[in-house]
């Protein structure tokens, strides 16, 4: 349990110190931002998987039985979440986590919520809690989702800061909650291309994990465990 309280801690930290403006800007300001941004991406992934192998390691002790209906909830949020995961690092956002740079107009996918990759994490991560049942998964998984969910209120307090009164009329066409903003007839539901590529690849990321990528990953089937009811 020490280790894997140590790797989230460090993972915490590699995702939420760098996120500071001032931080961020020296870094780049010394390293450039290509030279950061493959840093930043190696050093998060070996954190990463420091995190998984931590709690693989744990004891594992079993929450709950395991059911039909909890396979249908990763099947739902999983695949949803990756999608919005990638839609929102392909759209340009000005008020959350993107992988473009640059001013224009918000990608599509804004309008949903604007914070679309933080929400994927949070459905990807909640939707692997059922399944599993145990202790480990839940601290993983759990953890995943309210540091995501808490990533949300930073993201909020740095646009206020950012953008001071003007916050109120750039955000007037979308949402913290997804669809929210669409249901209240502030925004509009369309599509681009950032949301047609996430697509394209939700559906060949998924079909290489049911194909066996998650079990060579992760050592579970997920189809093996839809057909075992």
């Amino acid at each position: 349990m020490t280790q894997f309280l140590a790797a989230f801690t460090v993972f915490v930290a590699l995702h939420s110190i760098p996120a500071s403006p001032r931080v961020r800007g020296a870094l780049v300001s010394h390293l450039g931002h290509g030279t950061y941004i493959a840093l930043y991406s190696a050093v998060s992934l070996v954190a990463l998987a420091w995190l998984f192998y931590s709690a693989f390691n744990l004891d594992y002790i079993e929450l709950w039985a395991p059911a039909a209906w909890q396979g249908h909830v990763a099947f739902a949020a999983a695949p949803l979440g990756l999608f919005f995961i990638l839609a929102g690092l392909l759209s340009r956002n000005p008020f959350s986590t993107t992988a473009r740079r640059g001013g224009g107009e918000p990608g599509a996918i804004v309008a949903v919520t604007r914070h679309p990759v933080l929400w994927g994490f949070v459905l990807w991560a909640l939707g692997h809690i059922p399944p599993n049942g145990d202790l480990r998964s839940l601290l993983l998984f759990g953890g995943f989702a309210i540091f995501s969910a808490g990533s949300m209120a930073m993201m909020e307090k740095r646009s206020r800061k950012k953008y001071g009164d003007a916050l109120t009329e750039m955000a007037a066409d979308t949402s913290i909650v997804p669809f929210a903003a669409i249901l209240q007839g502030r925004a509009r539901l369309r599509f681009d291309m950032p949301m047609l590529l996430a697509v394209v690849g939700t559906a060949v990321l998924a079909a290489w994990l049911l194909a066996g990528g998650h079990a060579w990953l992760f050592g579970g089937d997920p189809l093996l465990f839809i057909r075992s009811f």
